[in-house]
């Protein structure tokens, strides 16, 4: 079969992902309206206690997985299937030794947990073996689906993604079905865990029948340059990696510290709002950066930067956009479907959204940094990171409590990572100078500001029925913003290359 277009697989990767995820969405939206009436508080803060904490203990990937995928694109370009295979036979030894870590460590975070929960949750259940479950779940995940990261580095993520959407559909509808019926949390985390043993197997399954070269018995191992080559990368991406988990990953921790686990899951409904659109968009440069790594090893410099702009561009519309309505309407989507009790001071949606937004705007960025191999750039700064967030959070959280940790994350931000990854990219990346993106950056920032405004002024005044002033303030924040983006951006040269693209594919679909 004759492979596809850049534009094809990006297409088709966007789709799959943004079909599949509203499909989940509404009914992740219902499965956790079924949790919160039929299970305690202290569950939800349990969820995301835990989660975080088993994230963090991901750390044990060291960065192996952003590695290979970047190794892949030559020998996947290429059709070297003798270097592809001996990639994954390293690949493979090094997610089971991962997976066997994160168990060791898991099982000794167990006697620790006392000290993040100084209060006992009022749950029925044992603590402990709600927490080995959730670590089986992580763990196991090891041995299996690594191999996901082949079709990805080969722009078949659309395959990955639709995969795992069918299972969690499927997933969610045995779990709230559960839940009604029998109002048990192990119940509803045994359905999890089997539906992370499908995905994987089947994940697992669909690698082996598209690369069967990649499970022969003869594959040569990496030599020494090549090995080596991967280790140094993956200690850049080790660093990296533990930085952000310590500034993404420990918040939640230490807000059960100061205020308790009702505080984490009252938080967690409005982050549930920014993390949900978090990975919608981020669906949409999931499904292309393949195709961007394609794009860096074949194009001139002058190319790679006119497609960096274009989707620099596109990220701060969609972002903004989508920062402006966490601002304004999440609280009231909080109320409708959760509750009065678990709304929270306005102070709370605003400080999400700035973080949406800072690191929604670093993804363009990411994108090259990663396709272009910069992983070594800028790696000690994010434990810089990591450092000031940390500190800022207690000190904070202090003073504010949940308001001052999350604007701990921000202050961290601002200093380190906001400001150089970009510089990195360009300086080692275009070998150009970073001015040009730094004042567009604070061009976006004050379009924003201005647009964001506006809308919350005008929503201020809206007096109807929820449900109707919800519809009201979609509307504003849609309309409004866009009307403003489209005219400060309209005539720029980045706007006029997706007339361009869909030039491209109405001939390549047409012809």
């Amino acid at each position: 079969m004759a492979r596809k277009s850049r534009t094809e697989y990006s297409i088709l990767n966007i789709l799959t992902g943004i079909g599949g995820y509203i499909i989940n969405t509404i009914l992740g939206f219902v499965c956790r309206m079924v949790f919160v009436r039929c299970l305690a508080d202290d569950y939800l803060g349990i969820n995301g206690l835990f989660t975080n904490i088993l994230s963090m203990l991901s750390l044990a990937e060291l960065g192996v997985g952003s590695a290979i995928v970047y190794a892949l694109y030559k020998p996947l370009a290429q059709n070297d299937q003798k270097k592809i295979a001996s990639l994954m036979q390293f690949y493979g030894k090094a997610y089971r030794i991962i997976g066997i870590v994160v168990a060791i460590f898991g099982i000794c975070m167990l006697p620790f947990l006392n000290f993040v929960i100084t209060e006992p949750p009022h749950i029925k259940e044992n603590l402990y073996l709600i927490y080995i479950v959730y670590l089986f779940n992580t763990s196991s995940t090891y041995f299996f689906s690594y191999r996901s990261s082949l079709l990805t580095a080969d722009q078949q993520n659309y395959l990955v993604v639709g995969i795992n959407y069918i299972v969690t559909i499927v997933q969610s509808i045995f779990q709230m079905i559960f839940l009604l019926i029998t109002k048990e949390y192990l119940s509803y985390l045994f359905i999890q865990t089997i539906g992370i043993f499908i995905y994987n197997v089947t994940i697992s399954y669909v690698a082996k029948r598209k690369y069967p070269y990649i499970a022969a018995n003869n594959i040569q191992p990496l030599d020494k340059k090549e090995r080596h080559g991967l280790i140094k990368n993956v200690q850049a991406l080790t660093v990296w990696k533990l930085s952000g988990l310590l500034v993404n990953n420990t918040d939640n921790i230490i807000i059960t510290y100061f205020s308790g686990l009702a505080t984490v899951g009252y938080s967690s409904n409005y982050t549930l709002f920014s993390t949900m659109l978090n990975t919608m968009l981020n669906l949409l440069f999931n499904g292309i950066t393949a195709s961007v790594g394609n794009h860096n090893a074949t194009e001139s410099k002058e190319k790679k930067l006119g497609l960096f702009n274009f989707i620099n561009l596109a990220n701060f519309w969609l972002f903004a956009w989508a920062t402006i309505g966490i601002f304004v309407v999440s609280s009231d989507l909080v109320l409708l479907c959760y509750g009065s009790k678990y709304v929270l001071n306005q102070n709370i949606p605003f400080i999400i959204a700035l973080n949406f937004y800072m690191v929604g705007m670093q993804n363009a960025v990411w994108m090259y940094k990663n396709t272009l191999g910069l992983f070594r750039q800028g790696r000690y700064l994010l434990i810089l990171t990591a450092i000031i967030n940390l500190v800022c959070s207690i000190w904070l959280g202090k003073i504010w409590g949940l308001f001052g940790i999350l604007l701990a994350t921000a202050i961290s931000r601002v200093f380190t990572n906001t400001w150089y990854d970009p510089y990195a990219v360009f300086k080692y990346g275009f070998r150009e100078s970073p001015w040009k993106y730094f004042l567009k950056y604070f061009r976006f920032l004050i379009i924003l500001f201005i647009s964001g405004g506006i809308c919350w002024m005008i929503c201020e005044n809206i007096h109807f029925g929820l449900i109707v002033n919800i519809l009201l303030k979609v509307i504003i924040c849609s309309i409004i913003p866009n009307g403003i983006f489209w005219f400060a951006f309209h005539k720029e040269p980045e706007f006029q290359y997706i007339e361009n693209i869909i030039e491209n594919v109405k001939n390549r679909f047409l012809s």
